[in-house]
C-alpha cells in the first residue's frame, strides 16, 4: 500500500514538474501582459473660418461616412465676399485694359517719333549739301538743324512716356501684379467659403460635441473629436526582459474586457524607444541614495486584423505575442 502510494506521489510529482516546464516554456515563448489598452486614430474636428452653426448633420455618437456634412457655417458674409473680390478682380482686368491701351498709344506715338526723326535727319543732311554747293542759304540750312532736334526731343519724350506706360502696366495678362493678387484674394474667399461646409475626413463615429444651431464657432478652436473605425491597435505595456523576444511582424492575440470570451488576432507593429516613465512630464529621479530597482515598461504597438464596430478607444485588453519564431 506503501509503495502505491508512493508511485502515486511520484506520477503526480512528475506530472505537475512537466506541466510546470511546459507552462514555463509557453511564458518563455509567449510574453503577455494585461497593461494593455485599445487605440484608435481621433481626428479632432477644428473650423478654418469663423461664424454661426448655419446648419448641423450629425449628432453625437453618431457613426458617419467618410465624405459625410457634419455642419454648415453660416456663408452669407462668405457669399458677399466672394462676389467682392470678383468684382475686385474684374476692376483689376479693366484696369490692365486701360493701361494697356496707354502703352499701345506710346509706342504709336514712338514709332511717329522715330519717322519724324529719321525724316529730319535726312532733310538735314540735303541741305547742308545744298548750303556747301551754295545751292540755299545759311538760314534753312540752321533751321533744318533746329527741325532734327526737335525731332530728337520729340522722340526721347515719347520713349520717356513709353516707359513709364510699360511701368504702371507691369506685366501683361495673368501675370499682372495686380491681376494675381486680385485672383489670390478671389481664390482666399472662395476657399472660405468653402470651409464653412465641414465633412467627415473618414468613416468614424462622433464624440464629445456639444453645438446647437446658431452656436458660435471660431477659427482653430476645437469643436468635437471624430473617432476612425477603420484601424484598431492595442498599445500593450510590457516588461523590459519581453523585449528582446518581441519584434516587428510577429503574429499576436488580443483579448478585450468589453468583449469577453471574443480573441482578436493581431500583429505587432512597433515598438516604442523609450520607457513610459522616460515620456512622462516628470521623469523619475534616480540619483538618490534610497532608489530601487523597478522593472520598466515599453509601449508595444500591436495591430488588430479584425476588427469589429463594438470595440471602444481605451478599453482594457490583454495581449500575448507569439514569438515562439523570434530569435535572441
Amino acid at each position: 500500500m506503501k509503495l502505491r502510494t508512493s508511485v502515486i506521489v511520484l506520477l503526480l510529482a512528475g506530472a505537475a514538474s512537466v506541466g510546470a516546464w511546459r507552462y514555463s516554456d509557453y511564458a518563455a515563448h509567449h510574453p503577455s501582459t494585461a497593461d494593455a489598452y485599445l487605440g484608435m486614430h481621433l481626428v479632432r474636428i477644428t473650423p478654418q473660418v469663423s461664424g454661426p452653426v448655419k446648419e448641423l448633420g450629425v449628432h453625437n455618437n453618431q457613426t458617419v461616412e467618410a465624405g459625410q456634412l457634419l455642419l454648415v457655417i453660416d456663408p452669407a458674409p462668405f457669399e458677399l465676399a466672394v462676389q467682392q473680390a470678383e468684382a475686385r478682380l474684374q476692376q483689376a482686368k479693366d484696369t490692365l485694359v486701360a493701361d494697356q491701351a496707354r502703352v499701345v498709344a506710346a509706342q504709336a506715338q514712338m514709332a511717329a517719333g522715330e519717322a519724324t526723326s529719321r525724316e529730319a535727319q535726312q532733310h538735314t543732311a540735303r541741305v547742308r549739301e545744298l548750303t556747301a554747293k551754295g545751292a540755299t542759304s545759311q538760314d534753312e540750312g540752321d533751321a533744318a538743324e533746329r527741325a532734327e532736334l526737335d525731332a530728337r526731343d520729340n522722340l526721347a519724350a515719347a520713349k520717356a512716356e513709353l516707359t513709364a506706360a510699360e511701368a504702371q502696366r507691369g506685366a501683361s495678362g495673368d501675370a499682372n501684379a495686380a491681376v494675381k493678387a486680385a485672383a489670390a484674394a478671389l481664390g482666399q474667399a472662395r476657399l472660405d467659403l468653402a470651409h464653412t461646409r465641414i465633412t467627415a475626413p473618414a468613416t468614424g463615429i462622433v464624440g464629445e460635441m456639444d453645438l446647437r444651431p446658431g452656436s458660435f464657432v471660431a477659427a482653430g478652436r476645437e469643436l468635437f473629436a471624430l473617432v476612425e473605425t477603420g484601424e484598431v491597435w492595442a498599445d500593450a505595456n510590457f516588461k523590459e526582459t519581453d523585449l528582446p523576444r518581441i519584434h516587428a511582424g510577429l503574429p499576436a492575440r488580443i483579448s478585450v474586457d468589453l468583449l469577453p470570451g471574443k480573441t482578436f488576432e493581431g500583429e505587432v507593429e512597433s515598438l516604442s524607444p523609450a520607457s513610459g516613465s522616460a515620456f512622462s512630464l516628470l521623469p523619475p529621479e534616480n540619483a538618490t541614495g534610497n532608489w530601487v530597482k523597478v522593472t520598466q515598461r515599453f509601449a508595444v504597438r500591436v495591430r488588430i486584423l479584425d476588427p469589429v464596430p463594438g470595440l471602444r478607444v481605451g478599453a482594457s485588453a490583454e495581449v500575448t505575442v507569439d514569438a515562439s519564431s523570434s530569435t535572441e
